[in-house]
């Protein structure tokens, strides 16, 4: 499943690149799940982390320095093993600025000094991986079948996660979303703390030993959070093996905890009416369910959509903000989103949400998520369209980040929170017009100035976006597209040009700001 990059450079197929690497520490123990080759310097999004990125540095030697750093950033926020860039050809090195920045966001650099081919590399290695990925499940399965013998003969949670210890070499414990320790496991074998000793005396029922990486997995029942699987891999022991049993381990898990401590009436409550939420149920079915799970079925609520790199991470801090402020809220987490709906005071509902919206940006934590607050809805029987609103706005800001400049791109990590009411615009025209309606409507508008951009690589639709989109606020507009007023009127007096005269006083701006919002969408 994984393999130290100390390895993979040893491997005769990339030691012949003469590989140096630019980084402190021991750099050598990261462990690389997945080699892979792109020349595509916004290619962080698409990676999941512990990929070790081969790059031929042919787009990096035409970047400009703030590019670069921006590479490096994007890269050590997703969690990459290491960049391996290329250099004695159109790179003659690796710029000493991006070697800092790399230094300063702790992202490994190695230097290949001569040429391999990348396709030999990435065979080479993903072999070795996917061989090792296979002996892995094998194992895993294994586990999970001992596991499962021993909760057939009722065994108590500490002699099925002590099974799981065994078989991965590492000490396991079984916590509540609260935090309380639920069970534990150790190794036969497992050596205690410095001094000797042996038993599991140490914080949260583990023993005390020098702490390695830790590993965590949520253990869902029926929908509501039940327990999180964390597992304390030592050095030298197979982590990518502790990776996947843990993976495995979900299902016998949850049974375990069905068995011990079924949930309460109320969280099954709130997650059958998540569900009902996902799944558009009428209205009548929602307004039944809510008072059970403690949601007011009449009090104004707002739905949130999230994107999220660690969702339990991310729902921990949400619910911890809610019920610290005693908001009513119920959550529903899977593999790809997190959806919390939140019950707002039936008084100034739109500054409450204002302020939820602010909460939201001030979440407590290092988050690498994409937030969307859905529209006010009128109760609980609107939820279902305040979901799908916010679910929009995810889709429009892709679409917007995808569309815009490089230079006004903005970073793919860190806490991003959308307003769904920012995107009405575009919502109204994905689901109201007809995509052959959208696009005639905005060639008549903004025809001359498509051309313009195509033929001469100029961005004129992204000033006027920018310009309408701030009031027709000149000086506004230069700084967000980091340009002096007098090109920023060069600009603007070009496009009045090609739009037939200055738009402003006419019943033409509103068309044209209708135009360019739709501008892009698909």
């Amino acid at each position: 499943m994984s393999v130290s990059l100390g390895d993979i450079l040893a491997h005769p197929v990339v030691a012949a690149a003469d590989p140096v690497v630019h980084s402190p520490g021991t750099s050598g123990e990261r462990l690389v799940r997945w080699v892979h080759s792109s020349e595509v310097l916004d290619i962080a999004p698409l990676l999941r982390g512990g990929e070790l990125l081969l790059c031929g540095g042919i787009t990096l030697a035409s970047a400009t320095p703030e590019k670069r750093a921006a590479y490096v950033r994007e890269l050590a926020q997703r969690g990459i093993a290491a960049l391996a860039v290329e250099t004695g050809g159109v790179l003659p090195e690796i710029p000493q600025a991006m070697l800092e920045a790399a230094e300063e966001h702790g992202l490994t650099v190695v230097e290949l000094r001569k040429v391999v081919p990348f396709v030999g590399v990435m065979q080479a290695i993903n072999s070795i991986l996917v061989s090792e990925s296979v002996g892995h499940l094998q194992q895993a399965d294994a586990a999970t079948r001992a596991m499962a013998a021993e909760l057939a003969h009722g065994a108590s949670l500490d002699q099925i996660l002590g099974v799981l210890a065994g078989i991965i070499s590492s000490a396991v414990k079984l916590i509540s979303p609260w935090g309380v320790s639920l069970g534990s496991g150790v190794p036969a074998d497992w050596q205690g703390n410095d001094d000797g000793g042996s038993s599991p005396g140490g914080k949260d029922g583990l023993p005390e030993v020098a702490r390695g990486t830790v590993l965590s997995v949520d253990i869902p029942v029926r929908g509501v959070l039940m327990g999180r699987l964390e597992v304390e891999i030592p050095d030298g022991v197979d982590a990518g093996l502790a990776r996947v049993a843990g993976d495995r381990a979900v299902d016998i898990l949850g049974l375990a905890l069905l068995q011990h401590m079924p949930p309460g009436l109320h969280a099954q409550a709130g997650a059958e009416l998540m569900r009902a939420v996902l799944t558009t149920a009428p209205a009548w079915r929602l307004e039944q369910l809510a008072p059970a799970a403690g949601f007011p079925a009449d009090s104004p609520a707002v739905v949130v959509a999230i994107h999220a790199a660690s969702p339990q991470k991310l729902r921990r801090a949400i619910e911890s903000f809610l019920s610290s402020n005693r908001i009513p809220s119920a959550a529903y987490q899977d593999d790809a989103e997190l959806v919390v709906m939140i019950a707002l005071p039936p008084t100034d509902t739109a500054g409450e949400r204002r302020k939820l919206l602010d909460s939201m940006q001030g979440l407590d934590g290092d988050h690498d998520a994409t937030i969307a607050v859905g529209p006010l809805g009128g109760g609980v029987a609107e939820a279902a369209w305040s979901l799908a609103e916010a679910r929009r706005a995810l889709d429009v800001r892709q679409i917007r980040r995808r569309n815009a400049s490089p230079r006004r791109r903005h970073p793919s990590q860190g806490l991003v929170v959308v307003d769904a009411e920012d995107t009405a615009v575009e919502s109204l025209a994905l689901t109201r017009i007809d995509a052959s309606a959208r696009d005639a409507f905005v060639n008549r508008q903004l025809r001359a100035v498509l051309d313009h951009d195509a033929q001469r690589q100029s961005q004129l639709l992204e000033t006027l976006e920018v310009w309408l989109d701030s009031g027709c606020n000149t000086a506004q507009s230069a700084r967000e597209l980091h340009l002096e007023r007098q090109s920023m009127h060069h600009r603007l007096q070009r496009i009045f040009e090609l739009c037939g005269g200055d738009p402003r006083g006419t019943g033409r701006l509103a068309a044209l700001h209708l135009a360019v919002r739709m501008a892009g969408l698909p």
